[in-house]
């Protein structure tokens, strides 16, 4: 079920892209990259949706009501924040179900593509027998791995005063940070669930893609880059990017508000 539903679609959409752009396996990655992101984009939507409500929440006067009434018993405070997000239709795992969605994507698209690399007889073998009859798969292995200074089959690194500097992998746990970040709801409760969810992910979220840049073929890593890069980029253009929170020690934008009622 995996193979049918996750990597052969993938690895054929890959050898489609392939070759409907002339044979360049990075922009194919790339635009494979965007068409997920289409695909994805009603859990980003949901996910923004949520986040709206839990800005909204943290200013409401019936959650400070909350908060006040029950500030010396943090069990308390838990069950009646619980009782709080059902009455608004609030679901705290909203704002981290696009990341966890990404874990199977990841596994699907890093077999997608060193199937598609068919970088041995045997691979090449259960490549022609996965690939759609509509593919010409003949004509197109093997397939380009080169892009920019990478080999896309294998871990990137480039080398410098004769060390050997992950650059990719760098660049993605960075990426993947500021994306977790900037789109992170601000909160002035420490205690509530969803804000530590969010904190929790955007620790382990970078450090977990850039390890697995650092490990697995660096067309994975194109993939994590261009994909984080999108998600910025869609939470800008909806107005919903919290740049105040790569500020380190910054107050955030509910609490100052807060303040100035």
């Amino acid at each position: 079920m995996w193979e049918t539903i996750i990597v052969n679609p993938f690895t054929n959409a890959l050898l489609m892209i392939y070759k409907l752009i002339g044979g360049n396996f990075g922009i194919a990655i790339i635009l494979f990259t965007i068409l997920i992101r289409l695909i994805t984009h009603p859990l980003m939507a949901s996910q923004i949706k949520g986040s709206t409500k839990m800005q909204e929440m943290q200013s409401s006067k019936e959650w400070l009501e909350i908060q006040k009434k029950n500030k010396d018993d943090k069990e308390k405070l838990a069950q009646e924040q619980m009782k709080y997000y059902k009455e608004i239709g609030y679901n705290p795992l909203s704002s981290c179900l696009p990341s966890l969605i990404q874990i199977p994507l990841i596994f699907g698209l890093y077999q997608s593509i060193t199937r598609a690399m068919a970088a041995s007889p045997i691979q090449l073998l259960t490549l022609t027998r996965t690939v759609y009859s509509f593919i010409p798969v003949g004509n197109l292995v093997p397939l380009n791995s080169k892009f920019l200074w990478m080999n896309l089959g294998q871990p990137e690194r480039i080398y410098i005063l004769g060390y050997a500097i992950p650059l990719l992998a760098i660049i993605v746990a960075i990426t993947t940070y500021v994306q977790s970040k900037v789109t992170m709801p601000a909160t002035t409760n420490p205690n509530d669930q969803g804000a530590m969810m969010g904190k929790m992910m955007a620790l382990y979220m970078p450090l977990l893609l850039g390890y697995f840049a650092l490990t697995f073929a660096s067309g994975l890593s194109v993939y994590f880059i261009t994909g984080n890069l999108i998600g910025i980029a869609q939470y800008a253009l909806l107005g919903k990017v919290n740049w105040r929170a790569l500020i380190p020690g910054q107050k955030p934008a509910t609490a100052l508000a807060t303040r100035k009622k």
